[in-house]
């Protein structure tokens, strides 16, 4: 075998390495995510005691989201993805412990700071997906998102299912039944704390550093007519700005997804609940909902690898239009339909983030892109806590209907931008 061959497969086994102690820490966090998205909005109804501060809890761990963002990527820029993730996980762990505490004393205070730490655990698992790229080819970029998402399936469909059996658990313990999900949530969250901190060796983001710093230096060429330096030095700024405009879509695209995706998802059990639904009801149609916010990964990481960016962007863009029409048409009666709609809403968040993710990867040189990643995934994380506190209010203001017409008009604003959209091919500029 060549020396270059022999490089290719080393570098081809460590990706491999890491994406399977990534699979490994998203089914875990896959479980603390969804166990607490169930029946958050329910505890926080149920301690406040009105619907319209329903969607106070995403909107704290949305916001305290937005603030792990930008930490865990600071974090990653400086050490690597290995203590940035691990220290993430483990303060959603913390925040979800907290939850508990407060639920079983009856606290409001100290549940609000809980979620907000607890928040840290959902980006967390989303920062997840920029590892799994770090070490990817470009060609591959979508996949590597992917694969890293599909293992979040598992522990988020589980996680819902869960909730009649950690209610149970948490009332022989004494405390809120619905404060028992997060008792799955504490544990999931830790485990994927220490599966991160043990085993993620070598680190991707230190590792494509030191790939890249290996690559031989372009051979230095003769002075060039002063015509040429000036085709040149335009040709470098029209690449500049393409890449700046290709990065503010792609933060656009997730950020839109994301407030229609949070503040329809979080007041879905509240709806179902006030019409006569039980939690069990509530946990399988938000466990449908994950599953298609994840299951679908692969095939969406295919079609932005051969099909592009942008158009698979623009297709989550109209799958989230069609989510809020059949959620605003669904009768409330029908469990059956109501899930058509979530797993509608999942399918659009998916598409939009695995197209949006390669998109900001494409667009940001490595020595950029954990800083630049934070800032994205703070609005995204941002338009979450909008979109999750804003739900409770537009519920109390309208209705569930008038909730998922206007996550609909929202998502179908995002379709002229993302259609007439232009950009180059996939190249290696950006590794």
């Amino acid at each position: 075998m060549s020396g270059a061959h022999a490089d290719a497969g080393a570098r081809g086994a460590v990706q491999r390495r890491v994406l399977r102690v990534l699979l490994l820490a998203q089914v875990l966090a896959g479980a603390g995510l969804a166990a607490g998205i169930t029946v958050g909005a329910l505890l926080a109804e149920d301690m406040l005691g009105t619907t319209s501060a329903a969607g106070v809890p995403a909107a704290l761990l949305t916001g305290g989201a937005a603030a792990a963002a930008l930490l865990v990527a600071r974090l990653s820029d400086r050490s690597g993805r290995r203590p940035g993730l691990a220290a993430g996980y483990a303060v959603g762990a913390v925040g979800a412990a907290g939850v508990v505490v407060a639920a079983a004393i009856d606290h409001v205070p100290l549940l609000f700071v809980a979620l907000v730490l607890y928040g840290s655990g959902s980006a967390t698992n989303l920062q997840a997906r920029y590892a799994g790229a770090d070490l990817a080819d470009p060609e591959r970029r979508g996949r590597a998102v992917s694969t890293v998402l599909v293992a979040t399936t598992l522990g988020a469909v589980i996680g819902p299912n869960l909730v009649e059996p950690t209610g149970s658990l948490a009332r022989e313990l004494g405390i809120r039944e619905l404060a028992g999900p997060f008792l799955l949530a504490g544990s999931a969250y830790a485990l994927a704390a220490v599966a991160v901190a043990v085993l993620l060796r070598p680190d991707p983001l230190l590792t494509a550093r030191a790939w890249a710093a290996e690559e031989p230096a372009a051979p230095p060429t003769a002075a060039a007519p002063t015509a040429t330096d000036a085709a040149a030095a335009r040709a470098a700024d029209a690449q500049a700005q393409e890449a700046t405009a290709t990065l503010r879509l792609a933060a656009a695209g997730m950020i839109v997804t994301q407030l229609v995706m949070v503040a329809v998802m979080t007041m879905t059990p509240v709806h179902m609940r006030d019409h006569g639904h039980g939690v069990g009801a509530a946990g399988f149609v938000i466990s449908l909902h994950v599953a298609a916010m994840f299951l679908p990964s692969p095939l969406t990481g295919q079609l932005v690898d051969r099909v592009g960016r942008r158009p698979v962007l623009a297709a989550g863009s109209g799958t989230l239009v069609l989510a809020g029409g059949v959620a605003a048409l669904a009768p409330a009666d029908s469990v059956g339909i109501l899930a058509v709609a979530l797993v509608l809403l999942g399918l659009g968040w998916n598409l939009g983030l695995v197209a949006g993710t390669a998109l900001v990867t494409d667009a940001v040189p490595l020595a950029e892109r954990a800083r630049t990643q934070g800032r994205v995934d703070l609005g995204v994380a941002l338009a979450g806590a909008t979109g999750g506190m804003g739900s409770g209010f537009v519920v109390a203001a309208t209705d569930y209907v008038g909730l998922a017409l206007l996550g609909g008009v929202l998502a179908l604003c995002l379709l002229p931008a993302l259609l007439v959209a232009r950009g180059p091919t996939v190249t290696r500029a950006a590794v």
